[in-house]
């Protein structure tokens, strides 16, 4: 009886159906399904060594059925940061009823407190860019000038999100990534030995923003 309770109890495996029977995934959701199993392993590993075999295993389909879905690796490593990429720029999404400054200091809290509770697999992001495929890259960066546009939105000069050559986005662009570093480098401090606290960091981001575009 026990086991029959625990039986009902347990949660359905992906592509699972009520009755325990397998059920066939629209190939979307098959896709949505694979991306998902890369995203969990970006968690410990950067992307170049993600391991197909360890995805199709993980998904209970064969390699070559992967490839189906994903004709190249490459495809299916670009689907998986592009993926990373929209995940983070949703989730460090300020609520636009709030005043432009209280904006930007929720995206710094929540992107923040996404570093912090995904280090490594904001690492294994950053480091899947840092290998140099030229298609990661692109994806890497279009994350780093969707956050830029975002923020100079904020400052009242959405113009210059246009303007690559623009000294305010240029500065903005660097401003984030000491913004990502600093990050980085605060949440891998056991919490006692932080200096700052979440708001203080922010605060800090937020002083060293308007001192640089007064240079």
């Amino acid at each position: 009886m026990l086991n029959s309770v625990k039986a009902a109890d347990a949660p359905l495996a992906a592509g699972e159906a009520a009755d325990g029977r397998r059920r066939r995934l629209s190939a979307e959701d098959r896709r949505k399904q694979l991306v998902g199993i890369g995203l969990q392993m970006l968690r410990t590993q950067p992307i170049h060594d993600l391991s197909i075999d360890a995805v199709a295993a993980e998904a209970g389909i064969s390699r070559g059925l992967l490839f189906h879905y994903f004709p190249t690796k490459r495809d299916f490593y670009i689907a998986v940061m592009s993926a990373a990429g929209r995940r983070l720029l949703r989730v460090t999404a300020p609520d636009p009823a709030l005043p432009p400054d209280e904006q930007l200091r929720q995206m710094l809290l929540s992107f923040v407190a996404f570093v912090s509770r995904r280090r490594d697999s904001y690492i294994s992001f950053v480091r899947g860019a840092a290998g140099g495929d030229v298609y990661v890259v692109e994806v890497y960066a279009n994350t780093r000038a969707a956050l830029t546009t975002r923020v100079l939105d904020l400052l009242g000069d959405s113009a210059a999100a246009a303007r690559p050559a623009s000294p305010v986005r240029l500065t903005v662009h660097a401003w984030l990534a000491y913004v990502e570093d600093l990050a980085i480098e605060w949440s891998g401090l056991p919490e006692s030995s932080r200096s700052s606290t979440p708001d203080e960091l922010v605060t800090h981001f937020v002083d060293a923003l308007h001192c640089l575009r007064t240079l």
